[in-house]
This record gives structure tokens, sequence and C-alpha cells, in this order.
């Protein structure tokens, strides 16, 4: 049923309905994909529903509630974290090293307390020891309503606005027999490529890297702005109950289980055994999977499955005696810094990389070690010739720990920030507030092999076949400089590779020519602006239209886009006022490289008609808008001209709202936009 978008929710009953409908919905999907890895619908459906959703709620405000899926990213920022006292304290746990400290500090313990020393099996469950940041949920009938951190065990932080952003954690619980209240444990944590992804980021803008991936997460959970943690993926399993009221379990499976039924994000990997022998199997078993795993863990937790038993053994000097955690082999080995090499990044950062005497850690020869930058290297005291504590952590590339400094012998040098870049003799600079040090040469060989290998990836031109390999034969042969220079090669230019055919020839020049009508979004990510990822790149695709808009675009009509802030909105335009990276994208487009956002509407009622919105918006989203306008023929773009049919101004609007005033456009209020909308 098509709603009118001025009507009210007792004119169209069905509203309230559609509205739960696509919750329920959107929340299932959110399962398929964040907790069983088996997504049913492509992004764009999900997309689809979602701004579906969105533009209902927009319609009907009093539909929102708070375990909508349009409400994970919600709240403002705050000054502080209150406190949150536990219902149950959060308790530690003691620790085991080895197998034969799991038999006698847990089972041969526990079957003395309990009076079984004659019984040889005991019922174990066994979970994966995540390394992340352990929290406490609260939900009161089905609704998630608190979050908080372990803190001191006793009191932690209300973090509820950033857990709500955890898109594979359920906002309200559904199934049978949810309880009225649930305290339920978890543990934070990103996978091992999110970290990555995050750290590439952070090198990228001249912030420092984070350590570890527990570090990375504990600071998402822990910022003030919720949406900061929006914007980092962060993952939860939940794995033990405090408070529950309104339902009964006799053992730890028996909760889990359910806990998956109602929506809860449980670990696949949980186990059930039988007897000790099971638990130290499952021990070594997971030791064994450590590096295949998609996110970090430093041991397994074995408890008692019984409750009832977990009752009666209690705890001693805030531990429980009816579980222990079961720390693996520290990944870390002592080895000598040889040397201190210099990499060139894609965006110009200078990375100082440890060339180590090689090492085994885990199984895997070390011999390179990133230092992060120099003042990473300053507060550890880095030098050449230093013997190091080198730890690597799962696919993350191998860091220095710390330096063994009662092992310098004085023959140890440091080494200062370079004052030229290793690659192209350049010079280098430090912009205040940052820690990164970056080459300024814009025909520096490192950058340009980089950004050849960002503009072809799969994110953004999608260039098929055109790899590593083939990246360094172009330069190595000189046949490229800019990315631009791509769109000349020949197929006598490929043939003067080694083991090249006529095929594969063909195959790279057909590529190369289909690359030329990608999506907007992915070309603006491809040119590789400093702060523009995909999700950024896609939005700018959205509000301007065509690159030729956005060159002309400023600071002030930047930051009224989604996702833009000062920032960002600076690079953006620092990046095309530069004659050469000008100069590149006039090349692009006289070799037919030149997309724009294709209006799938063709003949609607508002075909060709441009459309801007400035200022705050009260009655709609900007996504919502957008989506009206395109879906009867009209062009959303983000900047005023002559060609701009109409200027949709919400509150505080500012020199757009000015600027269609002196051209005579026609401004519309909200509700006559919406009015516009509804003409026949």
């Amino acid at each position: 049923m098509q709603l009118s978008l001025l009507d009210t929710v007792e004119q169209h009953p069905n509203a309230a309905n559609r509205v739960k409908e696509l919750r329920l919905q959107l929340e299932h999907h959110n399962r398929q994909y964040y907790q069983r890895d088996a997504p049913e619908i492509s992004d764009s459906e999900y997309d689809e529903l979602f701004r579906e959703l969105t533009a209902l709620e927009d319609q009907c405000p009093e539909l929102i509630t708070q375990d909508s899926p349009t409400q994970r990213v919600g709240g403002a920022p705050v000054a502080r974290f209150r406190a949150v006292a536990h219902g149950v304290p959060m308790l530690s746990l003691e620790n085991a090293f080895n197998e034969e400290e799991i038999r006698a500090k847990l089972d041969a313990r526990i079957k003395k307390e309990l009076g079984l020393a004659d019984s040889p099996l005991l019922t174990y469950m066994c979970e994966p020891k995540m390394d992340g940041l352990a929290v406490e949920l609260v939900y009161e009938q089905g609704l998630l309503t608190v979050a908080s951190t372990r803190g001191d065990g006793v009191t932690g932080e209300d973090v509820t606005q950033n857990i709500r952003t955890i898109r594979g954690l359920p906002l309200r619980l559904t199934g049978e027999g949810v309880p009225g209240l649930l305290e339920i444990r978890g543990e934070v944590y990103l996978s091992l490529d999110a970290f990555q992804k995050i750290n590439q980021g952070r090198e990228e803008n001249g912030e420092p890297s984070f350590a570890n991936p527990r570090n990375a997460a504990a600071g998402s959970l822990r910022q003030l702005d919720p949406r900061i943690t929006a914007s980092r993926p962060l993952s939860i399993y939940c794995y033990a109950p405090g408070r529950v009221e309104g339902a009964t379990f006799s053992s730890q499976y028996e909760f889990l289980n359910v806990a998956s039924r109602w929506g809860l994000p449980v670990n696949p990997m949980v186990r059930r055994v039988d007897c000790v022998e099971g638990a130290v199997a499952y021990y070594h078993e997971m030791n064994g999977m450590r590096e295949s795993l998609p996110y970090e863990i430093d041991g397994t937790v074995i408890k008692v499955d019984s409750f009832q038993l977990q009752r009666e053994l209690g705890e001693k000097s805030r531990a429980p005696l009816w579980a222990i955690a079961c720390k693996f082999p520290p990944r870390q080995a002592e080895t000598q810094l040889e040397n201190i090499l210099l990499s060139v990044g894609r965006t110009g950062v200078i990375t100082p990389v440890a060339q180590l005497k090689p090492v085994e850690i885990s199984g895997v020869t070390v011999s390179r070690a990133t230092l992060h930058n120099w003042d990473e290297m300053a507060a550890k005291d880095i030098r050449i010739g230093d013997t190091v504590v080198v730890e690597r952590a799962g696919d993350v590339i191998p860091a220095v720990v710390r330096v063994v400094t009662e092992r310098r012998n004085g023959s140890e040098r440091a080494v200062p920030p370079p004052q030229s870049c290793p690659e192209c003799g350049s010079a280098v600079v430090r912009i205040a507030g940052e820690v990164a040090v970056r080459c300024m040469g814009i025909s520096c060989p490192s950058q340009i092999r980089e950004s050849i290998k960002h503009f072809a990836s799969r994110g953004a031109m999608d260039i098929e076949g055109l790899g590593d390999k083939v990246i360094e034969q172009l330069l190595s042969l000189g046949l490229v400089r800019t990315v631009a220079d791509l769109y000349r090669l020949t197929k006598d230019d490929f043939m003067c590779f080694e083991r090249m055919g006529d095929k594969l020839a063909a195959n790279l020049l057909a590529a190369l020519n289909a690359s030329k009508s990608c999506d907007l979004g992915r070309y603006i990510f491809a040119l590789g602006i400093r702060h523009v990822g995909e999700r950024t790149a896609k939005s700018l695709a959205q509000a301007y239209g065509s690159l030729a808009n956005l060159e002309k675009t400023t600071v002030e009509e930047l930051t009224s886009v989604r996702d833009i802030g000062a920032t960002v909105a600076q690079s953006i335009v620092t990046f095309f006022n530069n004659q050469n990276n000008q100069a590149v994208i006039n090349q692009l487009r006289e070799y037919g490289v030149d997309p724009t956002v294709v209006v799938k509407t063709v003949g609607g009622r508002l075909s060709g008609r441009n459309f801007v919105f400035t200022g705050t918006l009260t009655r709609f989203t900007r996504d919502f808008a957008r989506k009206q306008v395109e879906d009867l023929g009209g062009n959303v773009v983000g900047s005023v001209s002559r060609k701009t049919d109409y200027v949709v101004a919400g509150e505080e609007a500012g020199s757009k709202l000015l600027k269609a005033r002196e051209l005579g456009i026609t401004i519309l209020g909200e509700d006559e936009f919406l009015n516009l909308l509804e003409q026949q």
C-alpha cells in the first residue's frame, strides 16, 4: 500500500503493521549476516528495506521505538560515562597455563570440594577466551535498556548508546520464553580484518595505530560520541547470565542454547564435554586453530556446566571456584633488530619497519615488524642493534612490543625521522597534530605504485587482472606515471611484458575499457582522496551527481552532506584545487572516464528537475527526500547553480539559500516540498 506522505497513522492504520514487519525482517537479516554468516538478501535489498522503514518513521514519528534498527546510532555525544552497578558482581577468573594446571586447579579441586573424588566424570562447558572487553547487557521485557563495562567487577560505565551500534546485537529479544529481566555478560571484540582496516585508515590519516584488536575494541566502545563507535565494526559474543527473572536454567549449555534462540550472538565454537580430558583436548584444539580464527583469542574458559554445582562451589577471593581461564603460550619472541627500513604508502606516509633476525613465532618465521611511527619509536626507545620482544597477533603484521634494554652494549643507534623521501628524494613534512611523516612528491614511485593498486582495486574501479605483477611491469617499463596513463595503453604495450599472450593482453584492455563506465561513487573512491572511504565516496556521488559538480564545491557546501565533517571537506577541496590532480582528472576525461550518477527513473513527473537540500530537515531525512525525488525522475545535487530548479530549505539554512535567492530559484519549505511530491 502506497502511503500518502501527509496522511497520519490514524488514517492509515496499516503503517504500524508495516513498520513492525520491516523491523522483524531487518533484525532477521542482521542475525543471518552478522551471527550466522549466511545472508539471504543482497546489501542493496537490505538498504531498500531500511530506507522504507526510515521513511515510514519519518512520516509517523510516534511509531519510533527504542528497538528500531533506525535508532542504533541516535544518541548525542556525552560529557562522561555514568556509573552502573552490576546486579551480580562480574568476577575475574583464576588462570591456568597448561594441561596439568587444568587438571589440578580445576578438576581435582572441584571434585575435592564436592566430595566426588571417586567419580571420574564431571561435565564442563568449554569456550574460546575472546580477547576483547567484557560488558553486561540488561534486557527488560525483552528490550535492551542498559549496557555497561565490567569496570571493577562491581561498578562499570554506562556504554548503552555505543553498544546499540553493534549490528549483530538485537535491540529486542524475540522467540518464546523471553524473561522480564535478563542480565547477560558478553565480550565485545574487533575481527582481525576490521582491526587491520581501522589501523590502515588511521595511518593514512596521520593518526597513531592501535596496538592490538583488544585496545582498538576498548577504545571504540569508550568513545563519548556514539557516531565514532558506529564507524568501527564491533562484534560481540554473549557467554553467561547475571540476574534472570521470569526464566530458569539448569546449566550453562541450556542457557546458551536458549539465549541463541532469543537472537543473542553466541560463539559457535562453545562445546560441552563429559570429563576433564575433553576440556584438555579442547584447549589444545583451540590453540591449534588460533592462527586461523577471524578474531583474537588468548586461551579457553572451562566452566562446570551445572548451575546447581556452580552455586554449591561458590567463589573465593572474587574468583569462582567452578571456572578457570586456560591461557595459551605467549606469541612473543626475542630477536635482534638488524635495521630500520622506510616504507612509503599510497598517501605518502613514511612508515618505519623493523628488519629482524628471523625468529619463529607460533610456527611462522618473522623477519619484519611494523614500528608504526617515530613517536612510538621514541616512546619505546627503539634503536638498530637492540634486542627486542616481537609479538605476532593472528594475521596482523608483527609488531615490536618493547626493547630488552639490559642487553644493550653501547653499539645501538637511533634512527631519526627522514628529511627526504627514501623513494624519490622529495622533501617530507609533518603536519601539526599528526604523527605521520609524509612525502610531498606527486611523482613519488611508491605513491604511484600504491595509487594504481588502489585505483584498480575491487572497491574502486575493479579492473580485473590488473594485479601487483602487472603494475610492477608497467612501472618498470615506464609505461605509466599516473592512473590516467592506464587508459592510453595498447596491446603492443602489454606484449612487452614477460609471459604475456594475446588473450591476456586483450582481457586487460577489455577490463580497462569496461571500468570507464563504473559507478561514480567507486570512481571518487578510486581517486584516493585523503579521508574519503567507500561510504563517504558513495554519499558524495549521491549528493553531487557528477565529478564536475564535486570539483566546484566548497567546504561549506560539503559539510551539509551526510558523513562529511570539516576535516574531510577541507581534504576534498584541497584535492580538487591541486593542479596536478586536476591534470590527471582531465586526462581521465579525455580517455572517456567521467562517470555520473545514473537516474533510474526516466520520464517521471520531475524528470530533469534539479533539487538542492539545505539546512536542518525536521519532517523527513535527506535519504528519504532523495529517494522520492529520484523515483519521480528528478536529480538531487549538492550545490546551487543556474541549473537548479528547487532549493528545499530547512532550519538554519545558510549560503545555499542566499545563493538561491540571488539567482531567483524557487525555494520550498519542507511542507511545500511534500505537497509538490503529492501533486498528480
